[in-house]
């Protein structure tokens, strides 16, 4: 028996005489072109359909000057990010955004110079419609790569050396000011941070809030030990802590990853949480619940952070002129202070 013959997509010809319409109005119709009227929208969708027409994508591209394809370029080398629970929600939140598009996702690592490379690359071939940028550091090449294609952008957090003109941010020195008011509320004095990396905005923001709540109590900034942000670091900084500062009676730590950290090793060297020493961490991430004790922490909507980044490329990519966001946080309380 002969192999049976693969079907034959229809072509765009085929669809317009379906429905009855030119080819170039069933182009903008496919193409998604504002000015077609429902009548002619309906006939080219219902051919679509019965046909079961596919759109060559390298002909969409070329007819609208777009790829179809947005890109999230981080400023890191390590796949596993992408399992943090932070940007596992953040990729969640640019998701749910682009279910409501025809867009696709492209994942970037691009801190290393192979990585940077290969993104430029990308970017100068106009291989992207648009890109969103996360985890900037210092005066980041990310930054000098992306200005200079001319492409929409825009920025999950603040870099550290500019304002750029599209952002999603949260508000991490009202959230880190909070989270130290809180402590001082509870009557600890002797309250130490443990930061996120100075390299980064959002690490001097947090930094810079709980040093505002201290000396707006009429206290002195207790001790700081900076770490990155992860668990590891935040054992390691509160292992510091401790060495210079053994009668800290509190800490706030500037991610949830560390301040669970900085728990176990409270309880490794003896000291109760809250009775010796209260705790919060910021991000309210799902390992706040997990702890021993539960954790307060600053509740702060990262995936809201992901769907609006998303949102406000789209809005750029159209033509759009935005406008930058500061989403709120709130102080989320449970046993550990």
């Amino acid at each position: 028996m002969a192999a049976q013959k693969p079907r034959r997509q229809p072509t765009l010809d085929e669809v317009a005489e379906r429905a009855g319409v030119s080819r170039s109005a069933a182009s903008r119709v496919i193409n998604k072109a504002p000015h077609v009227s429902r009548a002619t929208r309906d006939a080219v969708e219902r051919a679509v359909k019965e046909m079961g027409y596919l759109p060559n994508r390298t002909a969409r591209a070329l007819a609208t000057q777009q790829t179809g394809i947005v890109a999230l370029a981080v400023s890191h080398d390590d796949p596993q990010l992408f399992a943090d629970p932070f940007f596992a929600q953040v990729i969640v939140g640019v998701s749910a955004a682009l279910e409501e598009t025809d867009l696709h996702l492209l994942l970037c690592l691009a801190s290393s110079r192979r990585g940077r490379s290969r993104l430029t690359n990308l970017l100068h071939t106009r291989g992207v419609d648009g890109i969103m940028l996360m985890a900037l550091k210092g005066d980041d090449p990310l930054t000098h790569i992306v200005r200079r294609t001319g492409l929409p952008a825009v920025y999950g957090g603040r870099p550290l050396n500019f304002e750029p003109q599209w952002y999603v941010d949260s508000d991490n020195l009202g959230g880190a000011r909070l989270a130290t008011e809180h402590l001082i509320g509870l009557g600890r004095t002797r309250i130490a941070t443990i930061t996120g990396q100075m390299s980064t905005d959002v690490g001097r923001a947090r930094h810079r809030g709980y040093i505002e709540a201290m000396i707006m109590a009429g206290l002195t900034p207790y001790g700081t030990a900076e770490g990155d942000f992860t668990e590891a670091s935040g054992a390691v900084a509160m292992k510091t802590l401790l060495d210079r500062h053994p009668d800290l009676d509190a800490v706030f730590a500037a991610s949830d990853n560390m301040a669970a950290s900085a728990l176990r090793v409270l309880g490794e060297t003896g000291r109760t949480v809250p009775t010796d020493v209260a705790v919060v961490g910021f991000d309210d991430l799902g390992v706040a619940e997990r702890t021993d004790p539960p954790l307060t922490t600053i509740h702060q909507p990262i995936q809201a952070l992901g769907k609006e980044m998303t949102r406000m490329l789209i809005g750029l990519i159209a033509g759009q002129e935005p406008t930058s966001i500061i989403l709120p946080t709130k102080l989320v309380l449970r046993d550990s202070a």
